[in-house]
C-alpha cells in the first residue's frame, strides 16, 4: 500500500537526519563502492523483484528500490524538480547511499540486540496495529462500487444546488429615512446617475465609491438586498426597500455565474463524492457492528 511505502520513505529520511546526508547526497555521482560482508546475522527479508544487491546476504529486491524512488518523487516540492529521482545513476547512488547504509545499520540494530528493546517492541507492535487498521479500512473501502444510476439519482436530486455560484455587481444608496429615500428615487427614475447621487446622499460605508459594491455572491449579503437584486436585470433600479441601516435603493450593474453544470461536467466530482460517503459509511456500519458484539469498558474515573 502506498502509505506502507510513504512509512519506508519516511524512515529514510530519518536515516538521513540520523546519518549526515541531509545534502542529498545520493543524487551526488560517486564511485562504486565495495560493501564488506560483516559478521551480522540478519533475519530473512522476502525480497520483491530482481535481487539488486545484498547486505550480508540480506537481499534488496528492484521493486523495493523502484516503490522507495515513486515515494520520494511524490514528496520532491514542485519548484525543485532538478531533485527527483529520474535517471538509472540517480536510482543506482539512493540504493548505494540510502539503502544500503540502512541496511548495514539495521544489521548493526540487530546485532546489539535493539530489536528486544522494550520502547522498540512497544513501538513496533504499536505500528502493527496502525497499520492493520489501515489495511482493514482499505479492504472496507474497496468494496464500494458507485455506479451509474448511484451518480445520474445524485445530480437528478441535488442539480440546482450544483450550478456556478451567481453573483450580481450592485451599487447600493443608503438613507435614514423613506421619504428622503423615496424623494433619491424620483431623481433616480428622471436620469439621475446612480454612482453621483450614491456619493452626495448616501449614508452607507460605499457612498464615497458611488455605493458600488462590487460583484458579490447572493448569500454573501443580507436577505433583503438579495431578494430584490434576485429579481432585477442588469441595468435595473429597484425600489426602496428597509434593510439593516435604514433605506435601501440599489441598481444592478450586471450579472454572472448561475451557469447549471452538466451531467458530464460533473460525473467525475460526483463520483468521488459518493465513493468518498459510500467507504465512510462502509466504515462505520462495520464500527458499529464491532461495538455491538464487543465488550467495551470505559474507566473515566482514571482520566486526570
Amino acid at each position: 500500500m502506498k502509505r506502507l511505502i510513504l512509512f519506508v520513505a519516511a524512515a529514510g529520511f530519518v536515516f538521513c537526519g540520523l546519518t549526515g546526508c541531509d545534502k542529498m547526497n545520493f543524487l551526488k555521482p560517486k564511485k562504486a563502492e565495495v560493501v564488506k560482508e560483516s559478521p551480522a546475522a540478519a533475519p530473512a527479508v522476502a525480497v520483491k523483484g530482481p535481487v539488486v544487491a545484498k547486505v550480508n546476504n540480506m537481499p534488496i529486491g528492484l521493486e523495493d528500490l523502484n516503490q522507495e524512488v515513486e515515494s520520494y518523487n511524490s514528496m520532491v516540492p514542485e519548484e525543485n524538480p532538478e531533485m527527483k529521482i529520474v535517471t538509472r545513476e540517480k536510482k543506482l547512488s539512493y540504493l548505494k547511499d540510502e539503502m544500503v547504509r540502512r541496511m548495514l545499520l539495521y544489521q548493526a540494530a540487530l546485532d546489539r540486540g535493539l530489536d528486544r528493546n522494550e520502547d522498540v517492541v512497544d513501538a513496533l507492535a504499536k505500528t502493527k496495529m496502525d497499520l492493520l487498521v489501515v489495511s482493514l479500512v482499505k479492504q472496507e473501502a474497496d468494496k464500494i462500487n458507485v455506479t451509474s444510476k448511484d451518480i445520474e439519482d445524485y445530480y437528478n436530486t441535488y442539480k440546482d444546488q450544483l450550478k456556478e455560484p451567481e453573483e450580481v455587481s450592485i451599487r447600493e444608496i443608503v438613507l435614514a429615512g423613506e421619504p428622503e429615500a423615496k424623494d433619491v428615487l424620483v431623481q433616480l427614475l428622471q436620469g439621475g446617475d446612480f454612482a453621483t447621487l450614491a456619493r452626495e446622499r448616501s449614508k452607507g460605508k460605499t457612498a464615497n465609491n458611488g455605493g458600488d459594491l462590487g460583484f458579490v455572491a447572493l448569500d454573501g449579503i443580507f436577505k433583503e438586498m438579495a431578494n430584490v437584486a434576485a429579481t432585477l436585470d442588469a441595468g435595473q433600479i429597484s425600489s426602496v426597500f428597509k434593510g439593516p441601516e435604514g433605506y435601501y435603493i440599489i441598481k444592478v450593474e450586471a450579472k454572472r455565474g448561475g451557469k447549471q453544470k452538466t451531467l458530464n461536467e460533473m460525473w467525475d466530482d460526483i463520483k468521488r463524492g459518493l465513493t468518498f460517503l459510500k467507504q465512510q459509511q462502509q466504515v462505520e456500519d462495520l464500527i458499529g457492528k464491532l461495538s455491538r458484539q464487543a465488550k467495551i469498558e470505559v474507566y473515566e474515573g482514571e482520566i486526570k
